[in-house]
């Protein structure tokens, strides 16, 4: 980037450079960008049933799930009803190779979230953290390894040492 650039951000870069205005997406994009969330909404909702909702003057582990899950699906469904209606351009950008990057991170993190309870705290965090600085944030080897290995250490003590939260973990101190 130039340092004319850089010293004013106001002024406009050339054409071809980072600033450059994504591409639009269209009308299916965005449905599919909202019904992902509804998906996902409802599946979490139905997994919140199944925790005891209880009641909002004696909830359960479920209901604060329940909450965010109907949150989600009504994001969703307003993406929806917005992209269904728009007129002309709905303001929503084409998927790009950053919307791949941001489906694995999620892949990861539901892969991380299934293992949390078979293996352990310190196992599956330390990949997850390894995994996405290296190959999601194209940090060198030697980093990631030691970011993802001292901030999972910092997790043990903060929660597991510190505020003593019954998380599965492998190592006891």
């Amino acid at each position: 980037m130039s340092e004319a650039v850089m010293a004013d951000p106001e002024r406009e870069a050339p054409e071809g450079d980072a600033f450059d205005e994504a591409r639009p997406g269209g009308r299916v994009q965005a449905v599919v960008a909202g019904a992902l969330p509804v998906a996902l909404g409802a599946f979490a909702a139905w997994l919140a049933f199944g925790l005891d909702v209880g009641s909002l003057t004696d909830p359960g582990p479920g209901l604060w799930p329940l909450i965010v899950s109907g949150l989600l699906v009504a994001c969703g469904a307003g993406i929806i009803i917005v992209a269904a209606t728009a007129k002309g351009p709905n303001g929503t950008e084409a998927f790009t190779k950053g919307t791949i990057n941001v489906l694995v991170a999620a892949g990861a993190l539901a892969v991380y979230a299934s293992l949390f309870e078979v293996v352990g705290f310190e196992i599956p965090t330390v990949l997850l953290l390894f995994a996405w600085l290296r190959f999601l944030g194209r940090e060198s080897w030697l980093s990631s390894t030691v970011i993802a290995v001292v901030a999972t250490a910092a997790f043990y003590a903060l929660f597991i040492l510190g505020l003593g939260v019954p998380l599965p973990h492998l190592i006891a101190f």
